[in-house]
């Protein structure tokens, strides 16, 4: 049995709503989350969607982000059965006469192969390298005057440009590419301002920390989060899908892990007509079309580079991703779409049947299609890998509908909780001096849809939650005291 009253409650057992639950009880209160699903995860949910003994992450599946994030760090989730694995290289991008460049967790080796731009990405990434470490925790939060202002300036020149005008640091086909295919994960077009931000935040990710896949499937960050939350006294409630803050036990505080619209549709008759107003026209980015495969034997790549990678980056070059990303973003479908793949039976044995592989890909497309993308999708795996329908065993796919379906903070599909562009990088959900407040007291959104945005690093749920430490129980200097 639950309890009638909480000092606080959390809405969704996503990354951000698992990360709030635990600041909370860390800092030695009641909480109790509710999942509208029997599964806690969000984005970070596993299962067998093709052939049994075939292990597919339903969203994300590799986490570059999860090892960088400043609040993960701080947690025993070791203790609680996270185990990391590093794929002998972070991501590969192929082109069509078969070669490959290479993003590697060496800065010095991934520089050797871009061949004239060694000298130009070292120049480039050496210096983030130094400064980033410090500045995680202003860039991964709230606009705030930094603790690093003279870091955080060089990091702005490199990183506020569009990626279309960096790209400018680079003379070859390789190199450039490469540089596509990182900022393309910025789910909008390469032309807008701040997109270089997002390739360098993953490409100097994997020089720091590589991109890791977690043993067993991503399910198993969100078990090792909720287990750690368990056993630090926190309750947790699945099948609760809540769709008034009046089914709630009793709180001081309410954190959602949602979007904008779904805020509404919870909270709305709570907040004030402005707050609502600036709700409504909050912007989502372009949706996603998601394919698993249970495979025969591993994908045929003709670049030896790519079947050493977890991630393969499928585009060609930079300008074929620009152009089809900014026509998918304007609404237009593109037979040669950027894919983002990942093969994470290569190294984590235990995601399919012995001899077996499973992969995962998707490609964006504009919010709400319905169209399937799958034979487009096959095509360009085809395209640097002949053979691969011909290893296909089986197959699920996911439209942008059943993407929100699965998961409604999906809106369109859209797997960043909003388009995250210069004007709702920080600014998100409203421009306020707190994002994660509402206009109503007690209540606080902790969703992707606030600073940092979307990715599985928990930042999002535990600045909100450090807000309403403050701002409820009046607790001004909270440190990470274990709870016992």
């Amino acid at each position: 049995m639950y309890k009638t009253a909480y000092d606080a409650i959390v809405v969704g057992a996503g990354p951000n709503g698992l990360s709030a639950a635990i600041t909370l009880r860390e800092a030695g209160l009641s909480v109790l989350i509710v999942e509208a699903k029997s599964t806690i995860g969000g984005g970070m949910r596993s299962a067998e969607l093709t052939l049994p003994g075939f292990v597919h992450d339903v969203c994300s599946a590799v986490h570059p982000m999860a090892v960088l994030s400043p609040f993960f760090k701080t947690l025993p989730l070791k203790k609680f059965g996270l185990e990391m694995i590093q794929p002998e290289y972070a991501a590969a991008h192929p082109f069509d006469d078969g070669k490959a460049a290479v993003l590697q967790q060496s800065v010095s080796e991934t520089a050797e192969g871009l061949g004239i731009d060694k000298k130009a990405y070292l120049d480039f990434m050496q210096p983030l390298l130094t400064n980033l470490p410090g500045l995680l925790p202003d860039l991964l939060g709230p606009l705030k005057w930094p603790k690093h202002p003279v870091d955080l300036a060089e990091f702005g020149i490199k990183a506020l440009p569009p990626a279309t005008w960096t790209r400018k640091f680079f003379k070859t086909r390789e190199a450039r590419g490469l540089w596509a295919g990182m900022a393309a994960h910025a789910i909008q077009p390469l032309q807008n301002i701040a997109t270089s931000a997002f390739g360098i935040m993953l490409m100097a990710g994997a020089h720091l920390a590589g991109w890791p896949i977690p043993k067993g499937g991503s399910q198993s960050i969100a078990d090792a989060l909720a287990n750690y939350f368990l056993s630090i006294g926190g309750e947790i409630q699945t099948d609760f899908e809540v769709k008034s803050l009046d089914e709630l036990p009793k709180s001081k505080a309410v954190l959602l892990d949602v979007t904008p619209k779904q805020l509404l549709s919870i909270a709305g008759n709570k907040l004030s007509a402005s707050y609502r107003k600036r709700l409504e026209k909050y912007r989502q980015g372009m949706g996603v079309f998601k394919i698993d495969w249970a495979l025969e034997e591993p994908i045929p790549f003709v670049a030896e580079a790519c079947r050493k990678a977890g991630t393969v980056h499928l585009g060609n070059t930079f300008e074929e991703i620009a152009h089809g990303e900014k026509s998918l973003h304007n609404g237009k479908h593109v037979e040669k779409p950027f894919v983002l793949l990942a093969q994470q039976s290569l190294f984590d044995t235990g995601r399919a049947p012995a001899g077996k592989q499973s992969a995962w890909a998707y490609c964006h497309v504009p919010n709400g299609s319905d169209k399937d993308m799958t034979t487009i999708i096959e095509n360009q795996v085809e395209r640097f890998a002949p053979g691969f329908r011909d290893i296909i065993l089986d197959k699920h796919t996911m439209n942008t509908v059943q993407m929100e379906a699965y998961n409604p903070n999906y809106i369109g599909g859209d797997i960043n909780g909003g388009i995250q562009d210069i004007l709702q990088l920080y600014s998100r959900p409203t421009l306020q001096i707190s994002p994660y407040r509402t206009s109503a007291e007690g209540i606080y959104l902790c969703s992707s849809s606030t600073p940092p945005g979307g990715g599985v690093h928990g930042m999002c749920g535990h600045h909100a939650a450090r807000q309403a430490l403050k701002d409820v129980f009046k607790m001004n200097n909270i440190t990470a005291e274990r709870v016992k």
